[in-house]
């Protein structure tokens, strides 16, 4: 049957060109579609519901402006618990914090690892030498192309034992004992950033951007309680350079701003601008972590360095972390601190600056709770001042750092109302549909933002 095809078809080829041309451009994406279809639909999870899906894009048109709350949305129509389709890849979104309790706080060890994504972690498979004698399977390495230098985060790290050493080398450094050594440099970056404020808007008299003073308080606390090192000027190119590139790097984790991660067509793209500033962002990177470390490790020698988490994690021996583990959790601390402190900070400026009533309120719990004697909260009073911890809490709720929190990969399967979640399947926490339930009041009475 080959042997009298082939000539056929080799003869349509050249006495009919273009009509070959025209059919195989039309036949080659039909057949990629339809292929691709079928590729998407056997990966879906059996057994949840969830929302109409486009071909090849899945539901990435319909998140486009603000995904935690069209996700929200959804779990009125879906339950709390309902499947979408990014692309190619299905995805569990967990919408309350009753089924989040359920999922994550049973199953913390199945849901211990994150997905790979292509732009952030840029990975591609390699054929290892190596292969195992029982099997004779040839095993892959992991080659990441944005982090193969400064490594990923903890947050962003699939499991592995390498991910286990430095969770507790993190923890290590970030005990109760731990903490209580960095509180004066939290005490002083908090009290620069509130001088600042007074200085620069002349006593309330003079209106200010306090964005520029945000990132710089933000940036300072990530330097000095890693490694000891301030920020005392927005002045000083580490600042640009640093917030630019850890602004950068934090939206290739974006679900829609990386279609390549969830629609392998677009990888093909031999100049995908993603990737060149992916490489961009790492080489820049790679050398301000390289300075701080440095410094780090001269002031460690002289015997001149402040308490602060890099040092207490070189010096837990029982950690036994590598050179690339130790940047690993620099990273964490620098990058997890930018992205949290900047976000939540400048949106409770935002309340307060509209909401005078509870500045006052503020202002008077903390002139009762020290007899009018400060202005300020002591550094050490461990929140004890109930009406700003609970103002603290609210703020934090209501202006979610992550709206959707760094997603989940589970490395074993997970029951969830009698329905199988499988090893391998991606889990995002709706954090911002969580926090947006009817929580019961705090007990001294301080009003919901929403």
């Amino acid at each position: 049957m080959i042997s009298t095809v082939l000539p056929l078809l080799s003869n349509q080829l050249f006495e009919h060109a273009v009509r070959s041309i025209v059919i195989i451009l039309i036949g080659i994406p039909i057949t990629y579609v339809v292929i691709n279809e079928f590729v998407r639909r056997s990966c879906r999870v059996k057994g949840f519901d969830g929302p109409t899906n486009w071909p090849l894009v899945g539901n990435i048109p319909d998140i486009k402006y603000n995904a935690a709350e069209k996700y929200r949305e959804w779990s009125k129509i879906f339950g709390d618990v309902y499947q979408i389709q990014l692309g190619n890849v299905p995805v569990i979104v967990v919408n309350s914090a009753e089924s989040a309790r359920k999922i994550f706080g049973q199953n913390s060890q199945a849901l211990s690892s994150r997905p790979v994504f292509w732009t952030f972690h840029k990975v591609c498979l390699m054929r290892n030498a190596n292969q195992n004698k029982d099997d004779r399977r040839t095993f892959g390495s992991w080659v990441q192309v944005l982090s193969n230098t400064a490594g990923t985060t903890i947050g962003t790290s699939p499991f592995n034992d390498s991910l286990k050493r430095r969770r507790k080398g993190a923890a290590s450094a970030l005990n109760k004992p731990s903490i209580a050594t960095y509180i004066s440099h939290i005490d002083v970056e908090t009290k620069d950033f509130v001088k600042e404020g007074f200085v620069n808007g002349k006593a309330g008299l003079a209106g200010v951007d306090p964005m520029p003073m945000i990132q710089r308080l933000s940036l300072s606390l990530s330097l000095t309680l890693n490694w000891g090192t301030r920020m005392e000027s927005r002045d000083d190119p580490m600042f640009h350079e640093i917030t630019e590139v850890e602004e950068a790097i934090s939206l290739f984790r974006s679900t829609t701003g990386n279609l390549q991660d969830y629609i392998p067509l677009l990888r093909l793209n031999p100049f995908s601008a993603g990737s060149v500033m992916a490489r961009d962002m790492r080489r820049r990177r790679d050398v301000y972590l390289t300075k701080l470390n440095k410094d780090l490790d001269d002031r460690m020698e002289k015997g001149t360095h402040k308490p602060c988490i890099q040092a207490n994690v070189i010096q837990d021996k029982s950690a036994a972390l590598n050179k690339e583990e130790l940047t690993s959790i620099s990273l964490t601390m620098l990058s997890g601190g930018l992205d949290t402190i900047t976000t939540l900070v400048q949106w409770s400026v935002a309340l307060l600056a509209q909401r005078p009533d509870i500045q006052n309120k503020a202002v008077e719990e903390i002139g009762k709770f020290y007899s009018n004697e400060e202005p300020l909260c002591d550094a050490y009073d461990d929140q004890k001042c109930e009406y700003i911890a609970a103002l603290v809490r609210e703020c934090l709720r209501y202006y979610c750092v992550l709206r959707l929190a760094l997603p989940r990969a589970t490395v074993k399967d997970v029951m969830y109302e009698g329905k199988l979640i499988p090893a391998g399947s991606t889990i995002y926490l709706n954090a911002w549909a969580c926090n947006m339930g009817k929580p019961k009041l705090a007990a001294t009475g301080t009003q919901k933002l929403g």
